[in-house]
């Protein structure tokens, strides 16, 4: 991706979620220059990848194949694996009109995804078979709110604004905005984009930038690189 066309994700983003009444921490409108300033103090931030980040899997097609996300929060795996502490984490996303994010399933984390408003968010599912791998003929049975709801193989879900799913460990999903943008929330177990996403394809978790500028602010991608 262009760092120009993440700069513009990011703004463009940053006013359809605020559109909805929801506000995002005040580092997330802090410069490169005001993190790189603050990095002894953020922590926090750094070991939870907190903040920014916009995908296309690799691809360098957004508009077909991408997701806009903002880690709010993020506990410690060790607490996760304790069973106790800071064991929960949250993001704020935005899917855009027939924008996939692709097929995947999840090793460790449990999530609740939230339709926060906009479109309907529509979800593709299938269970795994026992080794992991896509079931193509197993319903899956998920909870919608604490409603339990079967769906045969490859059925596409579709959340109504202030909906919700949760979906298992196991659970391969894709999800995209049907007939808009969409926000959605997702309220988790602890999150590791490194290690915990299953995609069926052979694609990437995160974008290859091309800096054709400088960064309006950075992602969390950019946090090794640029504060160490």
């Amino acid at each position: 991706m262009l760092r120009s066309e993440i700069n513009d994700g990011i703004l463009r983003g940053s006013a359809f979620i605020a559109s909805f009444g929801f506000m995002l921490p005040p580092f997330a409108h802090w410069s490169p220059e005001k993190m790189q300033s603050e990095s002894g103090n953020i922590q926090g931030i750094l070991d939870g990848a907190l903040g920014w980040d916009i995908t296309d899997y690799g691809e360098n097609d957004f508009a077909r194949l991408g997701l806009f996300l903002f880690t709010v929060r993020n506990g410690r795996l060790a607490d996760l694996q304790a069973g106790r502490g800071f064991c929960y984490a949250e993001k704020i996303m935005i899917s855009r009109r027939d924008q996939i994010s692709p097929m995947h399933r999840h090793i460790l984390k449990t999530e609740d995804i939230i339709n926060r408003g906009g479109a309907k968010l529509a979800i593709e599912m299938f269970a795994s078979d026992p080794d992991g791998q896509i079931d193509p003929d197993a319903p899956v049975t998920v909870a919608t709110d604490g409603i339990l709801r079967t769906l045969k193989a490859g059925e596409v879900l579709l959340l109504e604004p202030g909906e919700s799913v949760t979906l298992e460990p196991g659970n391969w999903h894709a999800f995209w905005g049907d007939g808009g943008d969409v926000l959605i929330g997702e309220v988790s177990t602890v999150n590791d984009d490194h290690t915990d996403n299953i995609f069926r394809d052979p694609i990437g978790r995160f974008p290859e930038i091309e800096e054709d500028c400088e960064p309006v602010h950075l992602l969390v991608g950019d946090y090794p690189k640029r504060l160490g």
